[in-house]
């Protein structure tokens, strides 16, 4: 019996993580439409009825907290399946056929260098790709808190 990798079995697996980064980077740009749609539908609602503004930064503050952190999350798990996606690429090149198949992202050992790479998720909240958007909802947020208050 062969050992070594079909095309067929590796361009299954391609197409297996393929759909898995596909699903994650879907999964935040819609999290960002309904973000952006209730923060838009709700402060013109809050605005128009008068509503304190204490309440207005409350709601700014947990909802983005909320979207942040999913966010964060689905970006994570992109960049989780995109590093076993260049493992994989690579050992199977090389005739390595373990994990055949495998997605859990959190296996350390289909990554390429993996001690060099960082899974933080703090890291992915404050990514240059997220923090713009919810940092700046965070201060807004926090103003509207602020001066509330006085």
């Amino acid at each position: 019996m062969n050992d070594e990798i079909t095309l067929g079995e590796l361009h299954k697996e391609i197409d297996l993580i393929q759909g898995c980064i596909v699903r994650m980077s879907d999964n935040a740009f819609r999290l960002k439409e309904w973000y952006i749609t209730l923060i838009a539908i709700a402060l013109t609602i809050l605005l128009g009825q008068q509503c304190e503004l204490i309440f207005i930064g409350i709601f700014v503050l947990a909802v983005t907290c909320v979207f942040w952190g999913l966010d964060a999350y689905f970006l994570k798990m992109e960049t989780l399946y995109r590093w076993k996606y260049e493992w994989v690429i690579k050992s199977r090149k090389d005739g390595e056929k373990n994990y055949l198949y495998d997605l859990n992202p959190h296996n350390r050992n289909m990554w390429i260098c993996a001690e060099k790479k960082n899974e933080n998720f703090i890291d992915f909240v404050f990514n240059k790709t997220l923090w713009p958007l919810y940092g700046l909802m965070m201060v807004i947020g926090t103003f509207l808190l602020i001066i509330s208050v006085r």
